[in-house]
């Protein structure tokens, strides 16, 4: 899996996401500087798993409607001698 990169302006929202977090349910001021340290440390530590379970579950709606599919065909078939 690649490394998980952000635009700017995607690391400065979830930067902020994490600032406000930790001032209202932490009680705590977050410095831009620990808290852009923070997200790059959950990115490389813990962001394999979301970007897994992403793909597990994109992987089972695909399997979803290719079962879907393939009833379909089913259904258009012909009913002949040879069953």
């Amino acid at each position: 899996m690649p490394d998980i990169k952000f635009s700017t302006s995607q690391k400065t929202a979830i930067v902020d996401e994490i600032q406000k977090y930790f001032e209202k349910e932490l009680d705590q001021e977050l410095g831009q500087f620990d808290a852009e340290f923070l997200l790059d440390f959950f990115s490389e530590k813990v962001g394999s798993y979301y970007y897994n379970q992403g793909l597990n579950d994109a992987r089972a709606i695909l399997d979803d409607k290719l079962d879907t599919i393939t009833e379909s065909f089913y259904e258009l078939e012909k009913i002949t001698e040879f069953g």
